[in-house]
């Protein structure tokens, strides 16, 4: 007896010490890694809205799995470095905030799955070959929609009613951009508006893009959604307000950092919606047959503050619409 307890013992040792990856690989917790343009304080609601969508999914952060930041800090020229670095340290997905840092992460690797947690036009900027079927490595959601840029101008018509001239801040260069110029351009024809295209790829071209705004009498400002804006709002709201100008903005950060209003996409759910698409890549799911997401929640937010500083009164039926109104 004492021997056949002495060889099953062997036995189980011999196995362990000959398959240690394998042991390894059971008790392995993944790594995902978090790449942003922007610095943490602008990420932050994404990165806790991602979280959540984790916990909500049984995922226990240190325990289950693990998540490795790498920030920009507005720099985009930093995004190829910090992607290869997630690349270097073999994380096993990357989640990508926006179509910038999704192409530096496609770049810097050929075989981690990324999850673009909100990119601006993938398929126009070869990010993947179609919303239905992606295929190759990448997957997620964007933030584009057929009927955003339109809803954004109609929504700053009824605010204004005798509206004409609209000043567009854009982001010099990039699919994203042309896709949503093309889309409010046509949407600004149906409404009757004259659209003044203003760029401003760098923070010094802010000043000088508002004053600008103002000489050519533009009435309101619209900011189109990027990364470098979100990064610059505090920046933007001081200097539209300074402008005494109306303006809708892509995001809620925006009124909340003293905004008149924003309509957009809701960013967060889309970046909780991101987690079900690592839960499904971990499981053995192909990035390539994981169709992209369009968005399916908008927000308008209204701030009765900003308005008030620049004397503007916005109507009832404008505020009815609301599904925020910060006072």
């Amino acid at each position: 007896m004492e021997k056949k307890v002495l060889l099953i013992a062997f036995v189980i040792l011999f196995l362990a010490s000959a398959h240690p990856a394998d042991a390894q690989q059971a008790n392995k917790v993944p790594r995902i890694g978090m790449l942003f343009p922007a610095s943490p304080s602008p990420a932050g609601p994404f990165i806790d809205a991602f979280r959540q969508g984790l916990h909500d999914l049984g995922y226990v952060e240190g325990k289950h799995i693990l998540i490795e930041y790498r920030f920009a800090e507005g720099k985009e020229d930093r995004l190829p470095d910090l992607a290869a670095d997630l690349a270097r340290i073999n994380v096993d997905i990357i989640v990508a905030g926006g179509g910038i840092a999704t192409l530096a992460a496609k770049k810097a690797t050929r075989t981690i799955p990324i999850v673009m947690g909100a990119a601006g036009d993938p398929v126009g900027s070869g990010i993947v070959a179609s919303l239905a079927r992606p295929g190759g490595t990448i997957t997620g959601s964007t933030l584009i929609s057929p009927d955003l840029s339109g809803k954004s101008l109609e929504l700053l018509k009824e605010t204004i009613p005798g509206l004409k001239r609209v000043a567009l801040l854009t982001y010099p260069g990039g699919a994203s951009t042309v896709l949503m110029l093309k889309e409010t351009e046509t949407a600004a024809q149906s409404l009757g508006l004259q659209l003044q295209i203003l760029e401003a790829g760098g923070p010094e071209q802010l000043e000088s893009v508002f004053a600008i705004a103002k000489k050519r009498g533009s009435e309101a400002i619209n900011v189109l959604s990027n990364a470098f804006f979100g990064n610059q709002r505090k920046k933007i709201v001081e200097l539209v307000t300074r402008a005494h100008l109306p303006a809708m903005y892509f995001d809620r950060q925006f009124v909340d950092a003293g905004g008149l209003m924003s309509y957009g996409a809701n960013v967060a759910e889309l970046f909780r919606r991101a987690a079900t698409y690592v839960d499904k890549v971990l499981k053995g799911a192909k990035p390539a047959d994981l169709p992209v997401e369009q968005p399916t929640k908008f927000e308008f937010i209204i701030s009765l503050k900003a308005a008030k500083q620049i004397g503007l009164t916005i109507p009832p039926n404008v505020l009815a619409r609301a599904d925020r109104v910060i006072k």
